[in-house]
């Protein structure tokens, strides 16, 4: 066998394409409780069910805004939330044309035997989550391993750790209905060059290829969500024509073109970054059988957040900055952004964490 010819074989391949559809992308608004705790402090609002609730609707019914996705990555507590007016988030979300989402992973614990690397984990009753998600109408989900570059990492073992274990996630997936988003973030963190970076991605999505053949993974049913190619953090910048040119190359070497979209996260780079640099891939000229898209949290929230903090007198202005983060980005999805969004406080500037967790 192949690859898993289960009963949801049809669907998860309709879902990832439909997710993978040019002009269209990801909402990441899967932050976990403590992660959405550190954004709201930051325009000084309280970190509980309701203003979480706010902030999600928010997002979710800021008109114009889901044309440009095609998904939103839920978190478990916001799966089941309601709108002010008493409607599910899902159904705002599929009556808009917008397929949930669910992060089904429990987080990292350090690999024993290395230099603070890391595995993810959550696969202890992962089917049954699985499928009381799919019930509660998801239909993709997301699981994130994360890498690190120094002089001696990533080991063998934790690519090797982290390539297996994103692979047992999305046959599981595959056999509960869920579309999985394959995510090896290599993290941005250090002083490496543009080379070290590319070579690092290239042996990460080698390994994870191979584990999720070994795993019969449906290709077609499945999404990626890598890092963009990128100098190291406290590495001199590039310009966006060279993040792409490195990316491509990378994707080219190790992602197979069964695989329909590649879903990129933003990795704490500055909304306008990210949007300038998914632009450029699309612009390049080249052997591309994927549609090449975005999987924002950060990078689409933003100035949204700061636009927003927690005043509900300024829910339009805040809706209006998202809209144009999502604009801006459906354009990149296609080639064609000019660079030409009205910049709102806080898309230029850098969103970077270090040793991010999410």
């Amino acid at each position: 066998m192949s690859c898993f010819k289960g009963k949801y074989h049809d669907e998860l391949i309709a879902n990832a394409a439909y997710i993978g559809t040019p002009g269209k992308g990801i909402l990441a608004a899967d932050e976990s409780t403590g992660t959405i705790g550190k954004r709201l402090s930051s325009i000084n609002v309280e970190n509980v069910e309701t203003n979480r609730r706010a902030l999600r609707e928010l997002l979710f019914t800021a008109p114009g805004a889901l044309p440009c996705l095609s998904g939103v990555i839920l978190f478990e507590e916001t799966l089941y939330q309601k709108t002010a007016a008493g409607k599910p988030f899902v159904d705002v979300l599929k009556e808009g044309g917008v397929l949930p989402g669910i992060k089904v992973d429990k987080g990292t614990v350090e690999l024993a035997g290395t230099n603070g690397e890391t595995t993810t984990q959550g696969l202890d009753g992962l089917a049954q989550r699985c499928q009381k998600y799919y019930a509660a109408g998801a239909r993709f989900a997301k699981w994130r391993a994360v890498l690190k570059i120094s002089p001696t990492e990533p080991s063998q073992l934790a690519i090797n750790e982290n390539a297996n274990g994103l692979a047992r996630y999305a046959i599981i997936c595959q056999e509960n209905g869920l579309v999985p988003i394959v995510e090896p973030e290599i993290l941005v963190d250090g002083p490496h060059s543009i080379d070290k970076c590319a070579d690092v991605t290239e042996r990460v999505l080698a390994a994870c290829y191979k584990a999720l053949n070994d795993h019969h993974v449906l290709l077609e049913g499945t999404l990626l969500k890598p890092n963009m190619v990128t100098p190291g953090s406290d590495a001199p910048k590039v310009a966006p024509e060279v993040v792409a040119e490195y990316t491509v190359r990378a994707l080219q070497r190790t992602v197979p073109a069964a695989v329909p979209a590649i879903v990129f996260l933003s990795g704490g780079q500055s909304e306008e970054e990210a949007t300038l640099n998914l632009n450029a891939m699309n612009k390049l000229k080249g052997k591309k059988p994927w549609s090449l898209s975005f999987s924002f949290g950060r990078a689409l929230q933003q100035s949204t957040l700061k636009a927003w903090a927690g005043k509900e007198e300024n829910i339009p202005k805040a809706q209006a900055a998202l809209l144009r983060r999502c604009k801006a980005n459906s354009e990149a999805t296609l080639g064609t952004y000019k660079g030409d969004a009205q910049l709102s406080e806080g898309a230029a500037e850098s969103l970077h964490v270090k040793d991010y967790k999410y």
